[in-house]
């Protein structure tokens, strides 16, 4: 009953209140409904929830097709080393094919929303690899008429550098945690995308970046302590398995 209402709560603020909000769906709203991270309904969940954004994940197959699956691995099989046929022999929990980054795109494009697309680029074994990976990304966003609508974060730092050589207008945050905002912003990396507990530890981090103009994101924010601090100092975004209970709560600041 509570995760119904919670639900409820959160379509009336959508439908009736359209103001912006911070909170990013991780993998898609997937919890509350059971849906299979990364899938294609997780993503419309998320834009039918009204969040600001919803994060998923991008790998490349052998046969150079753009993926959307967590682990570099899908049910045993290395992503980079299979091709896109074998890996769609198992489908997803609810019986979706598992998503070429394509049609995620496609599928999002039929829906009017303000919710934006946060497209993780997972690392990859090679420099080539990383060109590759980012070359095709862009092209494909490029193609479907979604650069206005997609924001990029990587673990691989070499992806970070080649979005923003290839694209400098792309809003590129970076994932790992162990770069200050001073030296992201020297190699023109436009913000911080860490795990929360670096901001706890690294609390000055926050201002630095705030007064370098660099926007802040953190993840896996998911209990409700943790969210009202992230509130509190402001995060650009906050990403989280709970959206619909992040909502909640930064609506309630908002009052």
């Amino acid at each position: 009953m509570k995760k119904a209402f919670l639900f409820i709560y959160i379509m009336f603020i959508n439908f009736v209140t359209m103001s912006q909000n911070t909170i990013v769906a991780h993998r898609g709203a997937w919890k509350t409904q059971k849906l299979p991270e990364n899938s294609i309904a997780s993503m419309l969940h998320a834009v039918a929830l009204g969040c600001y954004g919803s994060e998923f994940d991008v790998h490349l197959t052998a046969d150079n097709v753009l993926v959307i699956n967590h682990d570099d691995k899908y049910h045993d099989m290395v992503i980079e080393k299979s091709t896109l046929e074998d890996l769609r022999k198992f489908p997803l929990s609810n019986g979706e094919k598992l998503p070429t980054l394509k049609a995620f795109f496609l599928a999002y494009k039929t829906k009017k929303t303000k919710t934006r697309l946060i497209c993780e680029i997972k690392p990859v074994s090679s420099d080539e690899k990383a060109l590759q990976i980012v070359e095709l990304t862009l092209a494909m966003v490029k193609d479907l008429k979604l650069t206005s609508k997609v924001d990029y974060i990587s673990f691989d730092y070499r992806i970070v550098k080649n979005l923003k050589k290839l694209n400098p207008k792309a809003h590129v945050q970076y994932l790992n945690g162990e770069k200050s905002p001073a030296d992201l912003h020297a190699d023109g990396v436009d913000g911080l995308d860490y795990h929360f507990s670096v901001f706890k530890k690294k609390p000055e981090w926050i201002t630095e970046a705030k007064s370098l103009k660099m926007s802040l994101n953190a993840w896996t924010v998911n209990d409700e302590a943790t969210i009202k601090w992230f509130l509190d100092n402001k995060f650009d975004q906050i990403t989280t398995n709970e959206p619909e209970l992040a909502l909640m709560l930064e609506k309630g600041k908002k009052k």
